[in-house]
């Protein structure tokens, strides 16, 4: 039975993963008549569901029970003040950097978001060495160095691009430092996560629950700040479509089901669903999207991004299974 649930974590990480980076892609370029849905509000309706999953897998672990649901949630939220008050920083970088990731994939093909985005594997390893105390072999530190020079080859401007003044669908600058501002989010806010759960005993579940409620806080702060404007004028949901309600969903989705891999499986097959997913944006960005041409070099430089991943199942796997890092 665990197996199946292992394999079937698994199975739907490497769907989510792949189908959020498209359709978020897909849903910040698709041209429409009238408003693009808000990226901050689409982080705060994300959250929002996020809580209401929780809230019914608590209620599943409380037998279905609402008095005992209600006395979970009691106990373990409103009694411990300070215990709810640690969340709020991780809940705030990961707010940030889910609206960093909307800024990213507005910017940058789908195959080149996807292998970039495994920098935070690099800032997870450092943030996790200096806060956790973790020590690095040779090997780990040559697999970093390698990720990181895949990265920087991807983002090495072929000669198409040096011939080319227009870049489609807004500019890659803008895009890089979105995705690599929200690496370093992910790997500080994943690593201060991961610190919280060995200190306390609550439930996943629960910790999740505190994180969107914090979320929700600070995306509405956002909303207030930076789109309050449009949002008087045309709506909280303006632009919404079927497409967007498909990406608030996968989001909503993407931190419980990596909650789900690392109760079920381990961060070594996490890594390798996540290069499954990189193999797969790629392809599907080719033959799909079209915004991604393939090239000897730039498989190459993907390749150098994917070792890591891959290489990741070789001895020693004790590294990797300290990343317990429920980042989405």
């Amino acid at each position: 039975m665990s197996a199946n649930l292992k394999y079937l974590s698994l199975g739907i990480l490497v769907f989510q993963t792949t189908s959020l980076v498209l359709t978020m892609r897909y849903s910040r370029t698709l041209k429409e008549e009238g408003p693009r849905y808000l990226s901050s509000t689409a982080v705060v309706v994300a959250e929002l569901l996020k809580i209401m999953a929780c809230i019914l897998l608590v209620y599943k672990e409380s037998k279905c029970s609402l008095r005992a649901l209600n006395r979970v949630l009691h106990d373990e939220i409103l009694n411990k003040p300070m215990e709810t008050l640690k969340l709020a920083i991780p809940s705030g970088i990961y707010t940030l950097q889910n609206n960093l990731l909307y800024v990213a994939l507005s910017n940058l093909d789908a195959a080149t978001y996807q292998v970039t985005y495994q920098l935070k594997i690099l800032t997870t390893a450092l943030f996790s060495v200096s806060m956790l105390s973790k020590k690095l072999g040779v090997y780990q530190w040559l697999s970093l160095v390698i990720l990181m020079t895949g990265v920087a080859f991807v983002q090495w401007p072929s000669d198409s691009q040096l011939d080319s003044k227009e870049l489609s669908a807004g500019s890659q600058f803008v895009g890089l430092m979105a995705v690599l501002t929200a690496c370093f989010s992910s790997g500080f806010a994943g690593v201060y996560f991961e610190k919280i759960l060995k200190e306390t005993k609550q439930s996943v579940w629960i910790r999740n629950i505190q994180l969107g409620f914090f979320g929700s806080i600070f995306g509405l702060m956002g909303v207030y700040i930076y789109d309050g404007e449009l949002v008087s004028k045309n709506g909280f949901f303006q632009g919404y479509n079927r497409l967007t309600w498909i990406v608030v969903v996968l989001q909503a989705l993407g931190g419980l089901v990596i909650a789900a891999v690392i109760k079920y499986a381990d961060n070594i097959l996490k890594g390798f669903a996540t290069s499954l997913s990189i193999i797969l944006s790629t392809l599907i960005s080719y033959f799909w999207l079209q915004d991604f041409v393939p090239t000897r070099v730039s498989l190459c430089r993907k390749a150098g991004v994917l070792w890591p991943d891959l290489g990741s199942l070789q001895p020693p796997t004790p590294w990797f299974k300290g990343f317990s890092c429920l980042s989405p």
